[in-house]
């Protein structure tokens, strides 16, 4: 067991196997609600929009059903650990920044965003020097907007920084 138990068990494979069936009989539960709000019958004219969504979303919610009762009759004594505590901090090192780029690319853009993302990684798990982090994270930003805006003319989506430089 190493230090401040990062070796303990953080889930086993019972919670995990419930948590993302659980996920799964949502959404499936999700598709077959909308299914019936746009219509899941056979009209005159043929199937209605929420026709085949309804079967695929109770496909979906009858599987998820399965796995839940599945993991619920697991044998304690043969439940193995499904992900440590320090594995786990590991990816949520990487998961929760990413999450947050991805909410800031909408509300400041997505050069902005890279740039705090690149610079984030190197300096915090890189441990790179101030300048460097800012030269790379600027740099690779600068031929992102010259390949994508100015020679491919795909915009990309900007924030209020961009706008102010005129970018837009």
């Amino acid at each position: 067991m190493t230090e401040g138990g990062e070796g303990r068990a953080a889930f086993r494979h019972r919670t995990a196997e419930i948590a993302v069936a659980g996920l799964f009989l949502a959404l499936g539960a999700l598709v077959v609600y909308d299914s019936v709000r746009l219509g899941m019958t056979w009209g005159a004219d043929g199937p209605r929009p929420g026709y085949f969504p309804f079967y695929v979303g109770m496909i979906i919610c009858v599987s998820a059903a399965i796995n839940i009762v599945r993991a619920v009759l697991l044998r304690a004594e043969a439940e193995k650990t499904f992900v440590q505590v320090g594995q786990l901090k590991m990816v949520l090192t990487v998961l929760v920044p990413s999450v947050l780029y991805v909410a800031l690319v909408g509300w400041i853009g997505i050069y902005v965003s890279s740039i705090l993302f690149i610079g984030f990684f190197m300096r915090w798990l890189g441990k790179y020097a101030w300048w460097k982090v800012a030269v790379v994270s600027v740099a690779t930003m600068v031929v992102f907007f010259l390949i994508f805006e100015v020679w491919f003319k795909v915009p990309l989506p900007k924030g209020f920084v961009e706008a102010w430089l005129r970018l837009n």
